[in-house]
């Protein structure tokens, strides 16, 4: 892997659920020897319960305004690799904390990639619902607009491996300077 060369102070994964985000964030924060944070995790841990509990208790509007407390606190921190949750980009003010503060990756996939993906995890509150693809449809058909509109870099995940997707990362990082 190419050295990189400092210039920007943060990495941010967007993209559907599915797409690898944390995976790719993993891996890149341990090549890189970055702190990795996942904001879906990060909300789980601070209010001692999962995500489905919440939206149970809360409903997405209670989540979403977790969400947006979390990315605004998380986006300011120097030298982080976050991983964002699919449904993060539908806020405004999400969108401009990521854009401003950082380096944006939209990792993209199909929705078939995503429905095998997600097929068997019981975390995924959006989709307990009888068609699961129809719903992975209409969400990407409503945030991929926005994932586009926010991000400085779209890969491909679809098919990747993941050594594959950080190569291009990586490449699009020294291209614009590297990470600091």
């Amino acid at each position: 892997m190419p050295t990189v060369i400092p210039a920007i102070s943060r990495l941010f994964l967007i993209g559907p659920m599915g797409a690898g985000k944390t995976t790719v964030g993993r891996r890149l924060a341990q090549v890189l020897g970055r702190e990795f944070v996942d904001s879906d995790q990060e909300i789980e841990q601070r209010a001692g319960a999962s995500i489905p509990l919440i939206f149970e208790l809360e409903g997405e509007a209670g989540f979403r305004a977790r969400e947006k407390a979390v990315i605004a606190e998380l986006t300011q921190r120097s030298g982080l690799i976050l991983a964002t949750g699919g449904g993060a980009v539908i806020d405004p003010d999400n969108r401009n904390c990521l854009r401003e503060r950082g380096f944006v990756v939209y990792l993209w996939v199909t929705v078939d990639e995503q429905l095998r993906r997600t097929r068997l995890d019981g975390n995924r509150p959006l989709l307990q619902t009888a068609d699961p693809r129809a719903r992975l449809a209409h969400l990407f058909e409503q945030r991929d607009p926005l994932y586009r509109a926010t991000a400085d870099l779209m890969v491909q995940s679809d098919g990747q491996a993941v050594r594959k997707v950080v190569g291009r990362v990586l490449d699009a990082l020294n291209h614009r300077g590297g990470l600091r």
